[in-house]
């Protein structure tokens, strides 16, 4: 059984957190930091390829990603103050949308875990952007996303040239056609703050691990699913799904 992202907010509170039997457990330690301290070591072998602690991370990190970046799209493409960044929203919310189908498949297939929130971390960062409006709005979106996936390019192109998954690389190109996307729109708002960008690109989050973590699914609800929107035309890579 499948929920909507928008219907899902329920779900988000309260009750224990379960883990799916016979998945792979996701680590301890997500974000900017080392996800763990053996990334090379092999949890799994599939017929796809040998899976390693960093090709798991990695699945989770994607799914983890849009489940803070969806929401904020669909604020961005119907309360932006100017028309750059209401389709810079809409981007959000088409890329995200497929990339998280891609990524949910490539989990089945690889009994991995997937999470059913953001981490305490992106959830703040949600929270904040929750709260703003006006330019200010804009001005913080444009910047977050922008830091938030310019960050994340680095561990795509760590896991597409390290990983003996066939899975993990093509879910792995798609991200990185989706974050190169994101990318651009949000640049194309002339409103990205460049200096505070990189500076929390390069930055440590100096947070403890468990804010850094997307919390467990919690057992027996339905899973999270990112809906795309009517009139979109993103579609999955060849090779995912």
């Amino acid at each position: 059984m499948l929920v909507s992202r928008k219907a899902a907010g329920t779900l988000f509170v309260g009750g224990a957190l379960g883990m799916t039997l016979g998945s792979l457990f996701y680590p301890a330690m997500l974000g900017v930091q080392k996800v763990s301290s053996a990334p090379e070591r092999v949890v799994a072998t599939p017929a796809t390829g040998p899976l390693t602690e960093a090709d798991r991370d990695f699945v989770v990190k994607v799914r983890s990603a849009g489940l803070w970046e969806y929401p904020v799209g669909q604020r961005a493409s119907t309360k932006g103050t100017t028309k750059a960044v209401r389709s810079a929203g809409e981007q959000l919310v088409a890329g995200d949308a497929s990339l998280d189908a891609a990524c949910r498949d490539v989990a089945s297939q690889l009994g991995i875990a997937l999470p059913d929130q953001p981490s305490p971390q992106q959830q703040g960062f949600e929270s904040r952007l929750n709260k703003e409006n006006g330019k200010q709005f804009d001005t913080d979106l444009a910047t977050t996303v922008r830091a938030t996936n310019g960050q994340f390019l680095t561990t795509i192109a760590s896991v597409r040239t390290t990983t003996r998954n066939s899975l993990v690389r093509a879910l792995a190109d798609q991200a990185n056609a989706t974050v190169l996307d994101h990318i651009t729109a949000v640049e194309k708002t002339g409103l990205v703050d460049f200096g505070q960008a990189l500076a929390q690109e390069t930055a440590s989050p100096n947070l403890p691990a468990q804010d850094l973590t997307p919390p467990p699914a919690v057992a027996g609800q339905p899973q999270v699913v990112l809906t795309p929107p009517a009139n979109s035309t993103a579609s999955q890579s060849p090779g995912v799904g």
